[in-house]
């Protein structure tokens, strides 16, 4: 809603309609402690132009991804979004009701849930793919929900590969009560399928409902996800696999291996990093999982006149059958995510999320030779197969190189202490298909340059959060 200022005889009017004689009546609830004294410390009245130019200069101050060289991952990847993208999610026929409820009003909607699912089908390699979900966290959350449901089970085995955040979020749903969490430590920076088996033989507690891994995991190391679903098979459990999307075009995809859900976040396939947010998950499972399947799912069928629709097959919500019989209480799907990822994978086709997927690959192993090869850096996992990050290991704090490359304008990485205090000298790296070999080069020269110095950022560099 547009604001357009009041003239001083319109606010005496209002307040004489209200009953008070003066503006300050109105905040009188306010305890006088929490009241600012006198005027606001404000700036004199600027013109529009000045305010304009006065918040061009403040956004400049930002370490932003458009003018930095930006190596951060962690979950949210810096990829090319096609400007094709944005206009297309703009049509009118995408425009339709926030649920798609009534089929004959929303048939551009349904159309592209239909076609989503297909697409994240076909990326998981899985038999069935609902209409999305909140994020990636939520939507491993509910694959363990779902395993428990399925089998009966209360323990719940999850790799230390998977994102802390998503491991939060589990924490969470488990203080439900509905299952059990474990943690499972990574050895050499993979999840050990050994040890999966000697925890599901173990003799502890209820037996084994499901396995939770990451394909590639946080530290971008590639899983042998054959070996951990047969692990978890052996167990009578299910085998979850959280994938990144596109990775999932130059890898083997989890449903090829065997594994029984395959949930992800959708970010990476066009959707902005934009601060960490909106994001989409997704969610695929086997045909004989349906009915445990959380959200929505979209179907084609034909009218009486045997023309092609799209309707709403399956709602297994708690809104819309009996909350006992309901497999979850995600009341919504992320439809513009949704959307965008589905216009993204069609923009790219096979063939062009291949290309992207081989670019990252190529970039990211590039970068990492180069790193090594500077004196006192490592790698933290050695020859293990990584994807698109790595973890580097400094002779410092990683927190002072990310202040440091900041005088290069790079945003070199994500400290690993933010998740682990005993690892102030590890630092997770990406490359992505945009990252070019100038930037690379000049990250690696800024790392030598700190190597050397071995010396702490000045103090008023800012680390981007």
């Amino acid at each position: 809603m547009s604001f357009v200022g009041r003239s001083d005889d319109e606010r005496r009017a209002m307040l004489e309609r209200i009953g008070a004689s003066k503006i300050e009546e109105l905040w009188g609830a306010i305890p006088e402690a929490f009241r600012v004294p006198g005027a606001l410390p404000l700036p004199a009245p600027m013109a529009e132009y000045e305010i304009a130019r006065r918040m061009e200069q403040l956004a400049g101050e930002n370490a932003d991804a458009t003018r930095y060289a930006c190596f951060l991952g962690a979950g949210i990847y810096d990829h090319f979004v096609p400007s094709a993208l944005r206009a297309i999610t703009g049509r009118s026929e995408f425009a339709t009701a926030y649920t798609p409820y009534q089929p004959e009003v929303a048939q551009g909607t349904l159309q592209v849930i239909f076609e989503y699912q297909s697409m994240i089908r076909e990326l998981t390699g899985m038999e069935v793919a609902n209409a999305s979900m909140y994020d990636g966290a939520t939507a491993a959350a509910e694959a363990a929900h779902l395993a428990a449901g399925a089998t009966g089970r209360r323990r719940v085995i999850v790799s230390a590969g998977l994102h802390p955040h998503a491991r939060r979020v589990l924490a969470t749903y488990a203080s439900a009560g509905n299952f059990d969490l474990e943690v499972l430590p990574l050895e050499g920076g993979r999840t050990p399928a050994a040890a999966v088996a000697r925890s599901a033989g173990d003799g502890s507690g209820a037996g084994l409902a499901a396995l939770l891994w990451a394909q590639p995991n946080f530290e971008g190391v590639v899983e042998d996800g054959r070996a951990l679903t047969e692990a978890a098979h052996a167990a009578g459990a299910y085998s979850v696999a959280s994938a990144d999307p596109v990775a999932l075009a130059v890898l083997s995809p989890p449903g090829d291996d065997g594994a029984d859900v395959v949930v992800g976040e959708g970010q990476p396939l066009g959707v902005s990093m934009s601060y960490g947010g909106p994001l989409v998950g997704f969610f695929a499972i086997r045909k004989k999982d349906v009915r445990r399947l959380p959200g929505r799912l979209a179907g084609l069928t034909v009218d009486l006149d045997g023309k092609k629709g799209y309707v709403l097959t399956l709602q297994t919500r708690e809104q819309h059958i009996r909350r006992e019989r309901a497999t979850s209480n995600i009341c919504t799907n992320q439809g513009l995510m949704a959307l965008a990822n589905t216009i993204h994978l069609a923009l790219l086709g096979a063939e062009g999320m291949r290309e992207v997927g081989l670019q990252c690959l190529e970039r990211a192993h590039y970068l990492a030779e180069r790193i090594a090869a500077v004196p006192g850096v490592t790698l933290a996992h050695g020859a293990a197969p990584f994807f698109r990050e790595f973890v580097v290991r400094l002779p410092g704090s990683a927190e002072r190189f990310v202040h440091a490359a900041l005088g290069s304008r790079i945003l070199a990485g994500v400290p690993l202490s933010r998740f682990d205090a005993d690892r102030p000298g590890d630092l997770l790296v990406a490359a992505t298909e945009k990252r070019s070999k100038e930037e690379m080069d000049r990250y690696v020269e800024a790392l030598a340059r700190w190597a050397r110095a071995g010396r702490p950022a000045p103090e008023e560099a800012v680390c981007p959060s």
